[in-house]
């Protein structure tokens, strides 16, 4: 059997990715086109397939191009003009934060690539990629979406440029800009543009007036984005004009203000329409989409995913091969962590799968090449937020609050594990499941709060899904700190561990909690830093991985690092900005590992050790 024609039978299971892949199937021509920063792998966890197999169903021919050549319009114009609309996306994370680690040294590794390998996308991927399509189809509809074009959609502090940065949207020639997660989004495309395309008669041209008249509606959708005259918006109501551009670039303060409205406004439920002014003209942010229904979100996960990478790619992805066997059950968070851009893509509010559609794909996991029973997870964002969500549904619609979870739990909140404890257990039974890991973060918190089946989820936890390593975030243990991330006391931390070895001794289990710790944060001095340093000396633990802060565009804490200031009350705070400062602190927290032991010595020896003043920092 010759290699073409196994290339041919494998990449029939995929969506096409060349004219070749078309003509295999006998389409001259495509309805929609992605273009992605992603090589492609055909799982859920992987934004456009997903928003592909999700318009395939609708009927539509669609294409996919991950990782074009970037120097030239040629690569991304291999399959021709859509009909419909071209879909532009860096891929699952920013690119910068993709291809620079935290002291902005280039990435030599690329998860979401072949082989690993880094520098297989561009800087500023979702800018580039969009004005390469332009190039190659001037009148075509581009549609920008993913992580990075929803977390630039307003001005924002870009941390390797050191400035802030106008809307995405001012610099892009898209017509369109999707933020969130964009099935609700992509089927109003569908339609709108498919009734332009039938008014035309053929492609749709974004100059033509059905087109024209489509986008003003698709202008009003939920979890759009796009760029207006100022007169046009003044006519939106209810709306909250943010200040503009110009005065966000030069007033830290008047910035740290912006951030706060921003992440105040960003319930689905009573978030108003935000317009930022950049020079002659204004960005339109609508609200979010609302969170889908369960049996909306049960038939993503009957789409025909194959769960593996495309043939084209020759090397291994890493994450999809970590990805492959993992469930995902959950969407959205409602922790509302100031350095995470979780809330601010997925959304607040948590959406949960049926137990039977989980249970059906734990299922169908045997179909998988390579699959050995060993299911690597079944979560989301958080292991346990599923089924939970605030328990007044007339309470959610007007709360404003930020985080459900800080300071304290809300006492609206349903914190009862139980369907999460009956989920796991039936999913045990599944026949050919061997173990299931849990492999995204647990909230303590969160589970130390369920009075009604806490200890039984946890004991369910401990007992049969920790793969002798259970991974948890404290991040620190100063509250000051704590509270500026908005995440829980150092204290349920300390019962959580209290809990976990003895449940683990009960369970004749020899088990261990791997903890995560951030470094360089806003409001961490030195001082604070080497109360953890203390703690994990007490407790001989030599971390393996830390987490220097890196200022991810249009988060709260970003916006701390970016001012000096706390967003909330606009005091002034710490910020460890210098790279001695960051050195330092990454060095009290891995005092061992290459490259710090230096920084380590220096900093004892110099007698520093309680870190500067508020304000040299921020320099």
């Amino acid at each position: 059997m010759s290699s073409k024609y196994e290339y041919r039978k494998n990449a029939a299971r995929f969506l096409p990715t060349s004219r070749e892949e078309m003509d295999w199937r006998g389409w001259d021509s495509l309805d929609v086109l992605f273009v992605s920063g992603d090589a492609y792998v055909d799982h859920p966890s992987f934004g456009v397939p997903l928003l592909a197999r999700w318009l395939e169903r609708l009927g539509l021919r669609v294409g996919i191009i991950p990782q074009p050549v970037w120097d030239s319009p040629v690569d991304v114009g291999r399959m021709g003009r859509p009909r419909l609309f071209v879909g532009v996306s860096s891929g699952i994370v920013d690119s910068m934060i993709n291809n620079y680690t935290a002291n902005k040294k280039k990435r030599s590794d690329d998860m979401y690539s072949e082989g690993g390998k880094g520098g297989r996308r561009p800087d500023y991927a979702c800018t580039v990629y969009t004005r390469l399509v332009r190039q190659a189809f001037p009148d075509a509809v581009i549609v920008a979406g993913g992580v990075e074009a929803s977390l630039r959609r307003l001005a924002h502090y870009d941390y390797w440029q050191n400035r802030v940065r106008p809307s995405i949207l001012t610099e892009i020639d898209a017509d369109l800009l999707v933020f969130g997660m964009g099935e609700q989004i992509c089927t109003s495309l569908a339609r709108e543009l498919g009734g332009a395309s039938s008014e035309m008669g053929g492609p749709v041209s974004r100059d033509h007036p059905a087109a024209q008249a489509a986008l003003e509606r698709l202008k009003m959708t939920r979890g759009v984005a796009h760029v207006a005259t100022k007169e046009r918006a003044r006519e939106i109501e209810p709306r909250l004009t943010l200040p503009p551009f110009e005065e966000v670039r030069g007033n830290k303060r008047t910035f740290a203000k912006t951030a706060w409205f921003i992440e105040r406004e960003a319930s689905p439920f009573n978030g108003k329409t935000l317009v930022q002014h950049h020079g002659s003209r204004a960005v339109v942010v609508n609200p979010p989409s609302e969170p889908m229904t369960e049996e909306e979100f049960d038939s993503i996960y009957t789409l025909p995913f194959t769960k593996e990478a495309h043939p084209r790619h020759a090397g291994k992805i890493p994450a999809a091969e970590m990805i492959k066997f993992s469930i995902t059950a959950t969407r959205g968070c409602f922790g509302g962590c100031s350095f995470c851009a979780i809330t601010l893509h997925q959304g607040r509010v948590v959406q949960s799968r049926s137990e039977a559609s989980v249970i059906r794909e734990v299922g169908a996991l045997k179909n998988l090449r390579g699959y050995t029973g060993q299911v690597t997870d079944i979560g989301g964002p958080t292991a346990n937020m599923y089924k939970l969500g605030c328990a007044k549904p007339d309470v959610h619609r007007v709360c404003r609050k930020f985080s459900c979870l800080s300071p304290d739990v809300c006492h609206h909140l349903n914190v009862n594990h139980a369907p999460l404890t009956k989920l796991l257990k039936n999913a045990r039974n599944v026949p050919g499941v061997k173990k299931i890991s849990t492999g995204s973060g647990v909230r303590y918190d969160l589970a130390l709060a369920d009075v009604k089946s806490g200890q039984r989820y946890l004991r369910e936890l401990i007992t049969h899904h920790v793969g002798g390593h259970l991974k948890v975030a404290p991040e620190h243990l100063d509250d000051d700190v704590l509270k500026l991330m908005k995440k829980p006391g150092f204290n349920s931390f300390e019962e959580f561990l209290s809990i976990f070895d003895r449940v683990s001794k009960e369970a004749g289990k020899e088990q261990y909690v791997v903890p995560y710790f951030i470094s360089g944060f806003p409001g961490c001095t030195n001082d604070k830093m080497e109360r953890v340093h203390s703690y994990l000396k007490e407790k001989r633990w030599n971390l393996q991985q830390v987490q220097a802060f890196i200022p991810t565009p249009m988060t709260l804490a970003t916006a701390m690092y970016w001012t000096g200031l706390n967003p909330a009350t606009r005091e002034p705070i710490y910020v460890p900005k210098g790279e001695k400062d960051r050195r330092i602190q990454q060095a009290l927290l891995q005092p061992k590992k290459e490259g710090n032991r230096a920084a380590f010595m220096q900093y004892r020896a110099s007698g520093d050790r309680h870190g500067r003043k508020i304000g040299k920092g921020n320099q």
